[in-house]
């Protein structure tokens, strides 16, 4: 009797080669040490069996036996819980909200800006000059401790490093106050944690 295609006996995360959200995931699954099965997928022309998982084809789309995955933010939090060492959110109830509010305007606000600079011509001029003021803005929360509101590395963080990573690559300096910013990105950049959630695309990213 042949296995449903739903029902995966190895953690499966379908990823891209170079994406933000994907990276996001990634770094999520090395910081907790998970073995999974990381399957590559040409954005845009998803594979006979991510479609049968899920529809759309979106990535990241995480499957675990019979469950299958494939909003960002939900997949995140369900590793964060599946896989409760080491935490990657605070205990007390208010610094968790702190940390997720400031995802979702990270995701609503930032990452678009992202795909306007790699679509090119004259609109990705001003989504360079939106993002980069955008991460100013921001250095005082970036300085306020080791890492992004928080001690310790959290899933916030896990969305910012990819980000970050990507800066140059996407024509993105950073002046002399952004310093913090910098500097915050290559204390994760040095775990290896980080290094493992590459995809080969993304370490060429920074050679």
């Amino acid at each position: 009797m042949a296995q449903s295609p739903r029902v995966r006996t190895i953690l499966t995360l379908f990823t891209a080669r170079d994406s933000v959200q994907c990276h996001r995931v990634r770094l999520v699954l090395a910081a907790k040490g998970v073995s999974y099965e990381r399957v590559a997928v040409d954005e845009g022309k998803p594979p006979e069996d991510l479609v049968d998982l899920n529809a759309a084809g979106t990535l990241p789309t995480l499957v675990d036996r019979d469950l299958v995955l494939y909003d960002t933010a939900v997949i995140c939090e369900y590793l964060d819980e599946r896989y409760p060492h080491p935490p990657l959110m605070p205990v007390d109830p208010l610094s968790r909200a702190r940390l997720r509010l400031a995802m979702v305007r990270i995701e609503q606000e930032w990452l678009p800006l992202l795909d306007t600079i790699r679509a090119g011509g004259r609109p990705a001029d001003t989504a360079r000059k939106r993002l980069r003021e955008a991460l100013l803005a921001s250095v005082p929360l970036f300085k306020a401790s080791k890492f992004f509101l928080n001690p310790e590395m959290s899933l916030a963080d896990c969305l910012i490093a990819p980000l970050v990573w990507r800066l140059p690559t996407l024509g993105v300096e950073l002046p002399r106050e952004g310093k913090p910013i910098l500097d915050y990105g290559e204390r994760i950049f040095r775990n290896p944690g980080f290094a493992r959630s590459l995809t080969s695309e993304e370490k060429a990213l920074r050679e």
